[in-house]
């Protein structure tokens, strides 16, 4: 194990993770915790939180990738940072082992308090090609390359004239009938929209959607005639809802079967594939001394401080989607849990600062209970669907849907200079429009340069013209012909 690199030696609050709840909870503790002498440490992977609820609108062209990020440097000031994954955790002797993000060797890192909140990520299935073909829709990076994707594909696309492999480049698949492969598939719908009218070499019926989903419903958030409804106006877009259906196989063509009897389906080709059926507890916690519970979940109480059958761990805390939080309101998962969503880990990790804060004072702790507001989703410009739970509940579809989408998240962003930022890109946008504009090779940015820098061949000398018989040259070089000729040879 190499030695620690320049950390600060003082009692430290340890956040295993810079999504929602480590970034809130590092946010509301850095000035309490280092005005008593401590430090509040953040340990992830990468530099920024990412606002996972908005990267369909970026890969729809709707919000600048930037825009839905939030910089850990720029807001955690009093935070100390620490660019690594978390690989194991030795609550018994207060320890974690961090690997650099850099790739530097693993190193110790004491503590005093822990907050697990390593989030989730994406579940897939020992599905054949998956691992080759598919793109998630988890990441800021999976978002951009997904919009740059489609763009490439339409302008591609257009261009060829072999029928099946025009098809190909045509078809988008989304495989996922939730929250996210619902809005992903109907942004990235209004952005090819959008792009095959600019280009006239291409029909709009010539792009083809589908959406996989392998329950009989969609969106299990909304109500049952609200998911109907969204059916219905995903197959008035051309889009095709492929209900009870699965993915069976991904190498070569996309072959799908039949739920639940697994008879074959459909077989088509696709360059686009997009994965977005679920998430999973971020493994790393397996690799601890806390408990978890079947699903991977860190087991806490109520008041989120971690908990197993013997009992409380002390200075021990989670929340978030790697955490298995009681639902108090009822309204949860089957097993009595929290929805893993944006809404519960954002108001859990404030729960959990003001908890572990009062800990430090021996007072009283209060449970984390917060009824759902309901859910809004957007389809695109002006399209959306919402189940609002207010004073009631509130049904509403379309452009009013499509508002309070935007409305929520609008001030749901973490910090006011991201909301700022990512308000004005919209009403930049209401104005100006979507931008289609592709940009390429961001995966190779030193092609040009190498391009340039790299000398390139000299051209070989062309022959010489045979000389034509009866002219001066061709009689010179018979005459030089004769003189080479060896003595011996005559």
């Amino acid at each position: 194990m190499a030695s620690s690199p320049q950390l600060q030696d003082r009692p430290r609050v340890l956040v295993v993770g810079g999504g929602y709840v480590g970034l809130y909870v590092a946010l509301k503790l850095q000035k309490k915790i280092a005005n008593a002498g401590g430090i509040v440490t953040v340990v992830d992977p990468l530099p920024y939180m990412t606002y996972q609820p908005f990267l369909p609108e970026v890969a729809g062209g709707n919000i600048e990738a930037r825009h839905a990020v939030v910089s850990h440097r720029q807001h955690l000031k009093q935070t100390e940072l620490i660019q690594g994954r978390v690989t194991a955790i030795d609550h018994a002797n207060r320890t974690a082992v961090v690997a650099p993000a850099d790739g530097g060797e693993n190193f110790e890192i004491p503590y005093f308090d822990v907050v697990v909140a390593a989030g989730a990520i994406t579940r897939t299935f020992p599905i054949k090609g998956l691992a080759e073909k598919g793109i998630g829709l988890k990441t800021i990076e999976e978002a951009v390359a997904l919009r740059n994707g489609v763009l490439e594909r339409i302008e591609a696309g257009s261009l060829m004239t072999d029928p099946a492999e025009r098809a190909r480049a045509l078809t988008f698949v989304v495989v996922g009938g939730g929250f996210a492969g619902i809005e992903c598939i109907t942004e990235m719908e209004d952005l090819a929209r959008a792009a095959v009218k600019n280009n006239p070499r291409i029909k709009q019926e010539e792009v083809r959607f589908v959406l996989v989903e392998a329950m009989g419903r969609i969106m299990p958030e909304v109500t049952a005639s609200q998911a109907e409804w969204v059916v219905e106006h995903l197959r008035s877009r051309g889009i095709e809802v492929l209900l009870n259906t699965s993915l069976d196989n991904a190498e070569g063509s996309l072959k799908l079967i039949n739920l639940p009897d697994k008879t074959p389906a459909q077989e088509f080709e696709s360059d686009t594939l997009v994965w977005t059926a679920g998430v999973q507890a971020n493994p790393m916690v397996r690799s601890t001394d806390f408990p978890l519970e079947p699903r991977g979940r860190v087991r806490v109480l109520p008041d989120l401080r971690i908990a197993g059958d013997e009992g409380i761990v002390e200075n021990a805390w989670a929340a978030g989607d790697v955490a298995a939080v009681p639902d108090l309101t009822g309204k949860g998962l089957p097993d009595g849990t929290c929805v893993p969503n944006a809404q519960h880990a954002l108001r859990q990790a404030k729960r959990l600062a003001k908890n572990l804060w009062a800990s430090r004072w021996e007072k009283p702790l209060k449970d984390y209970k917060h009824k759902n507001l309901g859910a809004v989703a957007g389809f695109g410009e002006w399209k959306g669907v919402a189940n609002i739970s207010i004073l009631g509940r509130i049904g509403l579809k379309g452009p009013l849907a499509w508002l309070a989408h935007r409305g929520y998240h609008g001030l749901a962003m973490p910090t006011v200079e991201r909301k700022i930022r990512v308000i004005f890109g919209w009403l930049l946008a209401f104005f100006v429009g979507r931008d289609t504009t592709q940009l390429i090779d961001l995966d190779k940015p030193r092609g040009a340069f190498v391009a340039a820098a790299t000398p390139a061949p000299k051209p070989a000398a062309a022959p010489a013209p045979a000389p034509v018989a009866g002219t001066p040259a061709a009689d010179t070089a018979k005459t030089e012909t004769k003189e080479a000729v060896p003595a011996e040879s005559k």
